[in-house]
């Protein structure tokens, strides 16, 4: 393919929670050019979950690479990709020296259980039934300020560059922004709303850190000693810098996104009303509310979707478990080589023979929140094939998506008529299927499923005017999706969901406190926590 001078292009760096990636978007929003790299999932005990932040940035380093010398390859000029966008693994931890640019700890996934036992002390603090109204979240290991807590009460290394005031703390955004720049040599410390809001630290309604949440936490150390990331737009042509070394050199980091967000801009979620699903190694569900913050009464989180000006706020639903599921069952059950196999599986019966399968390995996340419970199936007879497991476990995915529906329109008071999708198992026909029958919604799918690089890429595009605004962007990567309509009844899909909802309340209290020490949710070689998709949070 012949090159053309007035090409211009978007990269976007998607960094998930197994493998990173680096697209080339043209301004069709189509995918030009790309390359992707796993990484190492490290898991030091049971319910703990880490990654070498080094490594991440070396992958990042690696795929920016690799994507451009297929892109020049194809006959391009990389000098016209004019912007590249950043969407991250969320709450994900980095921890690092700010003087030296060096990490202390390994990162700390999002996935992690090991903060249990410290969202329930938070929980009981004097003051606690305040802090979801500041920033939208519910105590949980989830967040990105109980596993900071957690390693500034067992890591020394942690500890002692906290007391020098040399610690600086970010999500991956903000790790990966600095150390594109040049590290320590050049630091640019920022990130953007929709990651700040994920850390418990940032006030919803002024996207600011707040005084009142720092002082909530400080009660044992005092986190105005840290270093912590400035807060910028999403999309912004001076915050972010550029790329110091390699084959991008110079070329300017204009947009910062969380995955989640990034999927809602990339599936054109821009008014609101509008709700996406991410099916990736856990599942997100995304409604954007507008520009004023709905504080959930319904097990629900707030966050900040994207700012590109003034804030867009999301209600967000998020499921620990999905793809990783689908993972589970083929490497500690064999149930089949690839996620293609377990569909099959699933399609050898026509339904799950009774069979209820919560699969809270991390606990269950909304609307239920609750951290005491651990992966149970019920309705187990002589009868119960592993084809029915493996319906049971696509099943889970679509009962805990109807009950995040539910939560929003009771949040909303307005009922969601449609559900976009995307993410590793939205490639399943059956999964979709089974979403629509148990949601009694229709489901669209793109063509395109890449909406979380895509996102981002609109984000950077934004900044340096590769598009006027959303408007312009309404069409892109639309053509070619499937819909799938109920083929059930009403009363079928309530009485399945009725059974879902007796077996959730059964699965509590399995987990004492201290017992996430012992019993966890993996071993300590790959299991539940790797993805299907490969990308998504």
């Amino acid at each position: 393919m012949g090159s053309d001078a007035s090409e211009v292009y978007v990269g976007s760096i998607d960094q998930g929670t197994t493998s990173t990636r680096f697209l080339i978007f043209d301004k069709q929003g189509e995918i030009v050019a790309s390359h992707q790299e796993e990484f190492q999932q490290i898991y030091p005990k049971p319910g703990r979950h880490e990654h070498d932040a080094n490594e991440i940035f070396q992958s990042v380093q690696n795929c920016i690479e690799g994507a451009v010398k297929k892109f020049e390859s194809d006959g391009h000029r990389k000098g016209a990709i004019k912007a590249i966008g950043i969407t991250n693994q969320r709450e994900t931890i980095v921890c690092w020296n700010i003087k030296t640019g060096e990490t202390i700890h390994n990162a700390i996934v999002w996935t992690d259980t090991r903060t249990a036992s410290i969202a329930r002390e938070l929980r009981a603090r004097p003051g606690s039934d305040k802090i979801k109204d500041l920033c939208g979240l519910p105590f949980s290991s989830y967040p990105t300020v109980t596993k900071l807590l957690w390693l500034l009460k067992n890591d020394e290394t942690i500890r002692k560059t906290y007391e020098a005031e040399e610690l600086a703390v970010g999500t991956v955004d903000s790790w990966l922004t600095y150390k594109l720049n040049g590290g320590a040599r050049n630091p640019v410390f920022v990130t953007d709303a929709s990651n700040a809001s994920r850390t418990m630290l940032m006030d919803l309604h002024t996207v600011s850190y707040s005084d009142e949440l720092f002082k909530f936490f400080s009660y044992e150390f005092d986190l105005h000693k840290i270093h912590f990331p400035k807060i910028a737009k999403s999309s912004c042509a001076e915050s972010y810098g550029s790329i110091a070394d390699g084959a991008l050199r110079g070329c300017p980091i204009a947009g910062c996104l969380g995955d989640q967000s990034a999927a809602l801009v990339g599936q054109k979620g821009y008014e609101p009303g509008s709700a996406k699903n991410t099916y990736g190694t856990g599942c997100f569900l995304l409604y954007n509310v507008g520009g004023t913050p709905v504080i959930s009464r319904h097990g629900l989180l707030a966050t900040v979707a994207y700012d590109f000006g003034t804030p867009t706020y999301a209600l967000e639903g998020s499921i620990a478990v999905a793809g990783s599921g689908v993972k589970f069952l083929m490497k500690n059950f064999g149930f089949g080589d690839s996620s293609e196999a377990i569909t099959e599986l699933a399609g050898s019966v026509e339904d799950s023979g009774g069979l209820v399968f919560v699969t809270a390995f991390s606990g269950l996340f909304a609307p239920y929140w609750i951290d005491d419970a651990q992966g149970t199936m019920f309705g187990i007879t002589h009868h119960t094939s592993r084809g029915h497991i493996a319906r049971a476990t696509l099943e889970a995915v679509c009962f805990q998506t109807k009950a995040i529906l539910h939560a929003m329109e009771q949040d909303s008071s307005r009922r969601l008529h449609g559900l976009t999708v995307d993410g590793g198992m939205a490639q399943s026909d059956l999964c979709m299927q089974i979403q629509a029958d148990i949601s009694q919604r229709p489901i669209a799918r793109p063509k395109m499923l890449e909406t979380t690089a895509l996102g981002a890429a609109i984000a950077a595009g934004l900044a340096l005017g590769v598009w006027t605004g959303l408007e312009e962007l309404k069409g892109a990567s639309e053509e070619g999706g499937t819909v799938f309509e109920p083929a059930i009844g009403r009363a079928e899909s309530e009485r399945s969901f009725a059974r879902w909802e007796r077996a959730v309340r059964m699965c509590r209290g399995w987990l004492e406190d201290g017992d996430e020490e012992k019993v966890g949710d993996v071993d300590d070689d790959e299991t539940a926590h790797d993805g299907v998709e490969k990308k998504d949070e």
